[in-house]
């Protein structure tokens, strides 16, 4: 007796007479294959067709493959798990084709415990077995595992190919190392298929994205500038780059010159990035000038996404009210970010309690996982009108709702590509000691340039001007920019900090005064844009 068949949810008419029994394979292969979903799920109903048929042969190593393929492509985690007890049940379970298949799906579905299971089973491992491990750990973002197999990779000598420098570099970016990103491009210089890396747009848009994202757009804009072939994902991910780091002059000339030398058509995508660029720099009539060419000249659908950006655009240069009158006239509904732009613009242009208020509940009945933001705005708004028993209520109301404000954390990476972290407050670091005298010591030299810490910064905390001061010493940026003065930054040898959270104007205004007085040059990459100092000066406009 054949095993049960998995749960199939096609709902596609069956045919009058089965395939002949030689032809399911090809048959459920070239399903699988397929770019549409609803031709995807042929193969489903297929592979159920064949254990139904008496006449067919059992599956074997060339069926489960492709019935995963589409499992995975639908992240159908019930059929595709009654597909493993079938692979097993079959004989199956040591067949490293199929194996590879089963981590792959497991991976797609989000299940990467199952996938590295299913991994570390495979007594013959392929190539393609450690590219879909290590793809599985990049997809799940387990970088610091992606990286730790493919040293492991290396060790078991199994030469890297195109597919594993993409995830690896992936992986690099994932954790914003700079140092493995370049160690990683190093390896695919030295490799015996140099040429062919070299050649492959994927790959050279994964470097384009590692140096964006890593700090060094300088690096971002020679691996973009040597490609023999660049498409559109090129010219995007170069795009957002350079808005991503301020440059906003130089985002948008790249724009003009993919459209009008390169006579390249812009894509949804393309659009994003060169309104994320109007939005970095404040350029508001640039800004409705794009979004108006992309839906009147390219016919471009705008996505949530696109008018999230012109809403942001139009709230922070104060234009609070269009903001307002374009969501209204949005054929989707806002979202939790477009809520949070607005009541965030709110708060810095003193719009009032009222609107504030209104957007804060518009805001927070759009559940997701940054629910706590709109609470620590919502108090930043009752805090700045001196309403400390609002602040109060907010406080046991994010309480009662199980709401726990994110904690700002900060990463630091020195030469040898170590990582460091700290969170605000952090006194778990081993030279904590000495992280907290150099503060004190950077404090008194900034002090002597006239530095006042801004306590609109801490409006959550009521009290004197020296209490409010101290809670802003223990933003995590700050023991991040002692510990790096610490450990030997100074000229060519740049600090490079990653934040999870948005820098404050007042740490922004301490790390400029740094770059100025210690002669540092000191990159932070926020949850929005890159801030890079030098010379007392920063790339990026000031947003506050």
């Amino acid at each position: 007796m054949p095993p049960p068949p998995p749960t199939a949810r096609a709902t596609s008419h069956l045919p009058s007479l089965p395939p002949p029994p030689a032809s399911y394979n090809s048959l459920i292969r070239t399903y699988a294959r397929s770019s549409v979903p609803s031709l995807k799920l042929e193969a489903l109903r297929l592979y159920h067709s064949l254990l139904l048929d008496p006449s067919a042969p059992p599956p074997n190593r060339y069926t489960f493959p492709f019935v995963l393929k589409s499992c995975a492509f639908f992240s159908f985690f019930s059929e595709g798990s009654q597909l493993h007890s079938h692979v097993v049940k079959f004989g199956l379970a040591c067949d490293t084709y199929v194996a590879n298949s089963l981590v792959h799906f497991y991976s797609s579905c989000g299940k990467l415990a199952c996938a590295r299971k299913v991994f570390d089973k495979i007594s013959e491992k392929s190539r393609v077995s450690w590219n879909v491990i290590i793809d599985a750990c990049v997809t799940n973002g387990d970088y610091q595992e992606a990286l730790a197999l493919f040293r492991e990779m290396q060790v078991e000598k199994f030469v890297p190919d195109i597919y594993t420098f993409q995830s690896v570099i992936g992986a690099c970016t994932g954790i914003g190392s700079l140092s493995l990103g370049m160690w990683a491009h190093k390896l695919m210089l030295r490799s015996t298929d140099r040429e062919l890396l070299l050649s492959d747009a994927l790959v050279n848009n994964s470097l384009i994205d590692l140096y964006s994202k890593c700090g060094s757009i300088a690096l971002a804009r020679k691996v973009f500038d040597e490609m023999p072939v660049r498409d559109i994902a090129s010219w995007n991910i170069m795009i957002l780059g350079l808005a991503m780091h301020g440059l906003v002059d130089e985002s948008i000339d790249y724009f003009t010159r993919m459209t009008s030398i390169e006579k390249l058509r812009p894509n949804a995508i393309t659009f994003i990035a060169v309104l994320s660029a109007c939005n970095h720099g404040g350029l508001v009539s640039e800004g409705k000038k794009y979004f108006d060419s992309m839906v009147n000249h390219y016919r471009i659908e705008p996505r949530i996404e696109h008018y999230g950006c012109i809403i942001d655009i139009l709230a922070r240069a104060g234009f609070i009210e269009e903001a307002l009158e374009t969501v209204s006239k949005m054929p989707c509904k806002p979202d939790a970010v477009i809520w949070r732009s607005l009541l965030d613009a709110c708060c810095k242009k003193n719009a009032g309690l009222e609107l504030s208020e209104l957007l804060a509940r518009q805001a927070l009945e759009v559940k997701d996982d940054a629910t706590s933001g709109v609470y620590v705005m919502l108090s930043r708004v009752y805090a700045s009108a001196n309403r400390w028993n609002d602040v109060a209520l907010v406080r046991r109301l994010m309480s009662e709702d199980g709401v726990k404000k994110e904690p700002g954390f900060s990463s630091i990476e020195l030469d040898d590509g170590t990582m460091h972290q700290f969170v605000a407050g952090d006194t778990c670091h081993p030279r904590s000691e000495e992280i907290y005298d150099n503060l004190q010591t950077i404090e008194k030299r900034l002090e002597l340039q006239g530095y006042r810490p801004d306590s609109s910064q801490a409006p959550m905390i009521e009290g004197v001007a020296v209490v409010k001061g101290d809670s802003l010493r223990l933003h995590s940026e700050r023991l991040a920019i002692s510990f790096g003065l610490l450990t030997g930054a100074g000229p060519g040898r740049p600090i490079r900090i990653l934040k999870n959270l948005r820098v404050c104007k007042d740490c922004h205004t301490m790390t400029k005064l740094v770059s100025q007085v210690y002669q540092a040059e000191i990159i932070v990459r926020d949850r929005i844009r890159f801030h890079h100092f030098r010379d007392g000066k920063c790339s990026c406009m000031d947003y506050w």
